[in-house]
């Protein structure tokens, strides 16, 4: 999240292989949230973000962010990022800010599910499953991760698909102690939100990025932040899919704390094409 600032509007970050063919799209959500926010005064505060993924990301290359300064009003400010590599746009996101004001609050309450110490570390169950991996992969395979996510018992992207019912809960944290800076946990978590929303639609299905019989691709990603939290403590990530056609799926996301508090609100269609063997 920490980007190279080019020129004026302009910033370049990198990339990391977290294990897929194409950079991580929550990766580009989260720099150009960080671009965006070098152009913003501190006492503004992002709240939403609306962006399309138009081409896959290359990991060899750095990715450009251009910040367009749509409009600062007297509540609102207005951002456009354009994440460009190799001369064409790859992302193309819109954002609001608005200063902090009082107002009526509610909020739908969190279901009761296991809290994170009950449920399995991701990374627990790859070292439990090291021997079925080539050995040359295996070092990749059990890296540290820089979201540590644990999972309900009897699921996980490593388990034998089954239909199942289109939800899905999932614990996440960032694995190293944050400073207290608020921009940076909600760029984490914008990052975060992308693991795992677009496998909800696969349930009904028996479709598993792990067996290889789906391929898929983020085509856009919204997001809603409500209310204060900190990225590198438990959240819980409750998603669902309500619905799945012309080889779209739709997904929705709520993020609580452990607490059980509603601080942000994420949704995402994706390409899932069956690939047939």
């Amino acid at each position: 999240m920490d980007l190279e600032k080019l020129e004026v509007n302009l910033y370049r970050g990198q990339s990391e292989n977290i294990g897929g063919p194409r950079v991580f799209g929550g990766q580009v959500i989260g720099q150009a949230l960080a671009a965006a926010v070098r152009t913003v005064e501190e006492k503004r505060l992002v709240h939403s973000l609306h962006a399309y993924f138009l081409r896959p990301g290359d990991m060899e290359h750095p990715i450009i962010y251009d910040v367009e300064r749509t409009r600062d009003g007297g509540s609102f400010t207005t951002r456009r990022v354009v994440a460009i590599q190799k001369g064409e746009p790859i992302f193309d996101m819109a954002l609001s800010f608005q200063k902090k004001e009082k107002g009526p609050s509610h909020q739908i309450d969190m279901m009761d599910i296991p809290g994170p110490d009950e449920c399995t570390s991701e990374l627990e169950v790859r070292k439990k499953m090291i021997d079925k991996v080539p050995e040359k992969f295996r070092d990749f395979f059990l890296r540290e991760r820089p979201i540590e996510i644990r999972n309900l018992p009897g699921e996980g992207m490593f388990e034998t698909p089954k239909k199942k019912p289109p939800y899905s809960h999932v614990w996440m944290k960032a694995v190293a102690k944050l400073p207290d800076n608020v921009v940076l946990h909600q760029a984490i978590l914008a990052y975060a939100s992308d693991m795992g929303l677009l496998s909800t639609s696969l349930n009904p299905h028996r479709l598993s990025f792990a067996q290889g019989n789906v391929m898929s691709a983020s085509l856009d990603h919204a997001m809603w932040f409500h209310r204060p939290f900190r990225a590198d403590e438990w959240m819980l990530y409750s998603t669902d899919s309500p619905s799945a056609s012309n080889a779209r799926g739709f997904n929705r996301g709520s993020v609580y704390t452990e607490k059980g508090v509603l601080v942000a609100s994420a949704v995402q269609e994706g390409l899932m094409r069956v690939i047939k063997r």
